[in-house]
């Protein structure tokens, strides 16, 4: 078969016309929630939120890849969630459905054979069904509670044949019924977090600062009357780029850093008769030891600092924090 040429214009033009077919199946969609589908919508999150059970996700081919992302998405944004392949289903894994679940079964013809043959031993355990399909006369819609309506008026597919515009639109109407169930629970982002351990958002939100922080000996610290040459062994013993200035008590007092000592060479300050009380630049920014690390990295980025002084609520200094410890906890 011999491939046609086509021109740049050509393949954009396509492209774009492919989008907004799309696009404009999910506006439609959006509408159709302003009448009976928000109806049957807004049963289907108030079954869902009652469900004692799982939401339990089944589609053949193309739906049924739009159901595993579904049960992505719904199970890590708070609802309990698993997909059940319908072929799969006749030869055993049927089992996994109990009573108390819910099945939201997904088919754009609703004809779909694998899924209407198990509708009347669905219908036998009790389980309340939800469809999603773009027929609303079809077999799996006459069958089903409630219906949730993904027609598209065309696919993007230029035969008008190829699940493209009806697999969007059943992806949208599963995001959003993802999103409805997730305020509902009042999910937060740090539930969110919990779900994702060991991505970037779930270090971001786990990991408090006095997790990364240097504490102890490891945080430079000389006294008010220290002399430069102790401030500058500290510095460069701790490695920091930076030194706190601490009174007896251990309260912060002031900080003396890299740049500062650059500023007073060119200022042709004599430091070798300084002491720390003369060198420090006092009120430093601070950050309390009990916040999330995530925090840290917002206020360094925000006044473009490397290094932060950590202090707990009496103001007494417990650590210290640098972009580069921040980066070896991948919190940035």
């Amino acid at each position: 078969m011999s491939i046609p040429s086509l021109t740049q214009d050509a393949i954009v033009a396509l492209a774009q016309q492919a989008l907004q077919i799309e696009a404009q199946a999910l506006l439609e969609m959006r509408e159709r929630l302003s009448g009976p589908a928000g109806e049957a919508f807004a049963r289907a999150v108030q079954t869902v939120l009652a469900c004692k059970g799982r939401l339990v996700v089944m589609g053949m081919g193309k739906s049924g890849h739009v159901g595993r992302k579904m049960v992505a998405t719904l199970a890590s944004t708070g609802t309990p969630a698993m997909f059940v392949h319908p072929a799969e289903a006749h030869h055993g894994d049927l089992g996994m459905v109990q009573p108390g679940d819910v099945v939201l079964a997904i088919s754009n013809s609703g004809e779909s054979e694998e899924l209407t043959a198990l509708l009347p031993v669905l219908k036998r355990q009790g389980v309340v069904l939800l469809a999603m399909t773009g027929k609303p006369a079809s077999s799996l819609a006459r069958h089903a509670d409630i219906v949730l309506d993904s027609a598209v008026s065309l696919e993007a597919c230029p035969l008008n044949l190829a699940p493209t515009a009806s697999t969007t639109a059943q992806m949208a109407l599963g995001d959003a019924l993802a999103v409805v169930l997730l305020d509902a629970r009042g999910f937060k982002a740090e539930d969110f977090a919990r779900s994702h351990p060991g991505g970037s958002l779930g270090r971001k939100l786990l990991t408090h600062l006095r997790d990364v922080m240097r504490a102890g000996e490891a945080v430079p610290r000389v006294l008010l009357d220290a002399p430069f040459g102790d401030v500058m062994r500290e510095m460069s013993a701790k490695g920091l780029g930076a030194a706190a200035v601490v009174d007896a008590q251990g309260h912060l007092q002031g900080v003396f850093t890299d740049g500062d000592l650059r500023r007073k060479i060119e200022a042709g300050i004599d430091l070798r008769s300084t002491t720390a009380l003369e060198l420090m630049s006092p009120k430093p920014r601070t950050i309390r030891d009990d916040v999330l690390a995530a925090e840290a990295v917002s206020l360094m980025e925000a006044h473009r600092i490397n290094t932060l002084l950590v202090v707990d609520a009496a103001g007494q200094l417990v650590g210290a924090v640098s972009t580069n410890d921040l980066m070896r906890a991948k919190v940035i």
